[in-house]
């Protein structure tokens, strides 16, 4: 073996057990009671050893926007967090991944990585025949919006073309990931929060969510719904769940965290589309994850400059700065509602890498990438923003007591500061 990683809780896909994990060229080898090597790794008491996070959410903003973020203090801030593999979304960054030249530009952005980065393709009005070139050039699926995406350059589809994109979706077995608000739903914001709060209601999430299921119907594409934010729809997605659809779901650490409740005039490091929404609705959404409605738990890391967040709730940009705190905010919530770290590790790693395909990442198990993080679970910390390894210190966990501490990640087999991620593409990895 080159490592052995030895511990007393070890979170696998049989559960949590005491092994010791064996790593050979950056490998999961052996995961048996007792493994013989001169390198070993003791974790202590008080931590837990954990596969490494695969974030599906991501936006790095790099090339064009890399003020706001960029692929080095991305991936750092994601190996801080246990987060060893991310998908890059196609916008905010300029020019956004609608076409393979845009890709390849992306990818020359992204030489200087901490942990392992792979990237969405874009539907947009006009590029319905850049698909299947960006297919084959390994993007791991496709995101459209269905109302304005908050930059020109990515406008969004309507009903209608997001129903021929699907047709080519299906064609080439690709995921197609959604922005689902209803664009007729939505209205003008109020510069407060219970005003910002009123004009993206439920119900644009869950008119957009009944058009994407149909049109899942309609055409048999595979389809996700992203960062839900409305209760109100989990009966549409469960509905098609029951149908067999191929309709996925995911949810945020922010609005399993936050509620409207708590969020006052001028705090617009809680501003995000769709909105964060009130107590009943935030236990609603952790009972879909409990019924298993909801599969996925994702950033959604939308960071932006402090001058873009500065104004009131009708000006703002709305995005969550909170890549490196997801792990630590989940499980914050999860260990008062009785779940477990094998809960959040299937929310969290193992459902994430099924998703996409990355078939060597999310789980402690032989064959797989040697992504390993060492949390203990039990120790408190207090965020401070302007110790976030992010660009700009915006967030809204700022002062928030959380439990988990992330204290050493490695990516396949070596510690995250020794090593450099690797650029993945769909199929090979």
């Amino acid at each position: 073996m080159d490592l052995v990683f030895r511990a007393r809780r070890v979170i696998t896909p049989q559960g949590e057990i005491a092994c010791d994990v064996g790593v050979v060229d950056g490998k999961i080898v052996a995961v048996e009671p007792f493994i013989e090597s001169p390198n070993v790794v003791h974790l202590a008491d008080d931590e837990v050893l954990l596969p490494g996070l695969v974030d599906t959410h991501v936006h790095v903003n790099d090339p064009g926007r890399s003020e706001w973020e960029g692929f080095e203090t991305a991936t750092r801030a994601a190996a801080a967090g246990g987060v060893t593999t991310i998908i890059d979304m196609p916008l905010n960054s300029i020019p956004p991944t609608v076409e393979l030249a845009a890709l390849e530009i992306k990818r020359k952005a992204a030489a200087n990585v901490s942990v392992d980065v792979g990237f969405w393709g874009g539907i947009v009005p006009g590029n319905l025949a850049d698909l299947k070139p960006l297919h084959e050039a390994g993007v791991f699926g496709f995101k459209c919006f269905l109302l304005h995406s908050g930059v020109d350059e990515f406008p969004a589809v309507t009903k209608a073309e997001l129903e021929a994109a699907l047709r080519e979706m299906a064609t080439l077995d690709a995921l197609t990931i959604v922005h689902a608000e209803d664009a007729h739903t939505v209205r003008e914001s109020e510069p407060d929060y219970p005003g910002f709060l009123a004009s993206r209601p439920r119900e644009a999430e869950n008119r957009a969510i009944s058009d994407v299921v149909e049109l899942t119907r309609k055409t048999g594409a595979r389809t996700h719904i992203l960062h839900l934010s409305s209760s109100d729809a989990l009966h549409i997605i469960e509905g098609a769940h029951r149908d067999r659809l191929p309709v996925t779901a995911e949810t945020c650490p922010h609005y399993l965290t936050f509620t409207a409740e708590e969020i006052h005039d001028g705090q617009t490091e809680f501003k995000c589309c769709p909105p964060i929404r009130e107590a009943e609705n935030r236990e609603a959404l952790w009972q879909g994850l409990r019924e298993g409605v909801i599969e996925l738990v994702v950033s959604d890391h939308s960071p932006s400059t402090v001058e873009l967040k500065a104004g009131d709730f009708a000006t703002a940009w709305g995005g969550i700065a909170s890549l490196q705190l997801g792990l630590p905010a989940v499980w914050t919530g999860a260990r008062e509602r009785g779940f477990h770290l094998t809960d959040v590790v299937r929310w969290m790693a193992t459902h994430p890498a099924r998703q996409v395909g990355l078939e060597s990442k999310g789980a402690i198990e032989v064959g797989k990438d040697a992504d390993l993080v060492v949390f203990a679970p039990d120790q408190k910390f207090v965020v401070d923003k302007n110790a976030l390894h992010h660009r700009n210190p915006v967030t809204p966990y700022h002062g928030r007591e959380l439990h988990g501490l992330v204290r050493q990640t490695w990516l396949r087999g070596k510690e995250i500061s020794t090593t450099k991620g690797k650029l993945l593409k769909r199929g090979e990895a």
